[in-house]
């Protein structure tokens, strides 16, 4: 696909999307990470001499006009990101604002999902927002799972590129599967197998170390025929899990398990907890998280592989004492990131969670704050607002 290097940017009107879907306290930004990864390529573009178009969703207000989803509160915290000020109009005056513009100016527009037409794809919509501009770029990694008409259907009328954070997470999903430095492991955890059956039927084949934790690994131990208590897991998926183990063998990914666990009577703050072999669970007892010989196992293994690929905590992490085994092994991939031995890539909303609590994110070599397209990319899915750029 083409990259910014690709365009004549002088004076054009440029539609740029991006996802300015950001949590808001009070009125007030609570988390600007999509605004700084947004930041790079407006900025470029802006100091090119285009016209600066920026287009974005906020909530899901189903096609109809919401007054606490509109973008304008967004205007001042893009524009003291970008360092110039950022202009605003709705759907209705956006004609007007974008022939006033000059070279360089930026104008965010109103929340593209209050037209109807914004998720039901639809032309006319698409062909309403190309009318405004003369290229497009797409910058939206975490909405390129959405066959919308500002992802998907506007790339195919007009000339196209991906924005820099596009091309750099393209760049890290890469690095992480399509051409890694080998041996690669994949860290996948969380509460349910059922919701992670695609992606580690995707992943088999492509990792040699498969580690799986948080509940998920409860269903795996079960249906080796080990006592989990009374853990979270997905019984009826006990012979599933069979399936992957086998078919893990059969290509060679080994399937990694907890071989320690920290139990507790009950899923609270400060509620009594010990640390049992995996096959010694007792019944009535919760596995909350991963034990210090489960650790000490990973890093090792860690410490053997030259690329990392994480999605999902190892443990129920949002409550102390059970968050040891998630920053603990974060923290130990972050130091071997920065020693230069690990590429490290990981994504999904807890996943960035814990990964910012264990104070790791930022040594990592690539966080993506995408949620479902990055789970999608996991699964092996055509991502609609790549492919519509690669089309082109």
């Amino acid at each position: 696909m083409r990259v910014l290097d690709d365009l004549s940017l002088a004076g054009a009107r440029v539609l740029v999307r991006v996802d300015l879907n950001v949590p808001m306290r009070d009125g007030r930004v609570s988390d600007a990470t999509r605004i700084d990864r947004a930041a790079p390529t407006l900025s470029e573009l802006s100091d090119k001499g285009a016209k600066v178009i920026v287009l974005s969703h906020f909530g899901r207000p189903k096609g109809k006009v919401v007054g606490e989803m509109s973008l304008a509160p967004l205007a001042e915290p893009l524009g003291a990101a970008l360092d110039r000020p950022v202009a605003f109009a709705d759907m209705d005056g956006a004609a007007a604002a974008v022939a006033a513009m000059s070279g360089g100016d930026v104008l965010l527009l109103e929340n593209v999902r209050f037209d109807p037409g914004e998720e039901a794809n639809a032309p006319g919509f698409a062909r309403r927002l190309a009318a405004l501009g003369d290229l497009y770029v797409n910058d939206a990694f975490s909405c390129a799972h959405r066959a919308h008409a500002s992802t998907e259907a506007l790339a195919h009328l007009l000339p196209n590129a991906a924005g820099r954070s596009l091309q750099a997470e393209l760049a890290a999903l890469e690095a992480a599967l399509a051409k890694p430095k080998r041996p690669v492991a994949a860290l996948v955890g969380g509460a349910k197998v059922s919701s992670k059956l695609a992606v580690l039927g995707h992943l088999l084949d492509k990792v040699d170390q498969l580690i799986i934790g948080g509940g998920m690994a409860n269903t795996f131990l079960f249906a080796k025929g080990v006592n989990v208590g009374a853990s979270l897991c997905e019984a009826d998926l006990a012979g599933t899990a069979r399936e992957i183990m086998a078919r893990a063998g059969t290509v060679g990914c080994e399937i990694v398990l907890p071989v320690d666990v920290v139990l507790a009577a009950e899923f609270k703050a400060g509620a009594d907890s010990a640390t049992v072999p995996v096959d010694k669970v007792p019944d009535g007892m919760m596995i909350l998280d991963v034990g210090p010989a489960s650790v000490r196992d990973l890093t090792d293994r860690l410490r053997s592989c030259r690329t990392l690929l994480w999605n999902g905590p190892l443990g129920a992490f949002e409550i102390a004492p059970f968050d040891g085994g998630t920053v603990k092994v974060a923290q130990a991939a972050a130091a071997l990131t920065r020693a230069g031995t690990l590429t490290s890539v990981a994504g999904g909303g807890d996943t960035v969670a814990a990964l910012r609590h264990a104070g790791a994110a930022d040594d990592f070599t690539y966080v993506s704050t995408a949620g479902g397209a990055f789970l999608e990319w996991l699964e092996g899915k055509p991502l609609p607002g790549i492919k519509a750029l690669e089309d082109q």
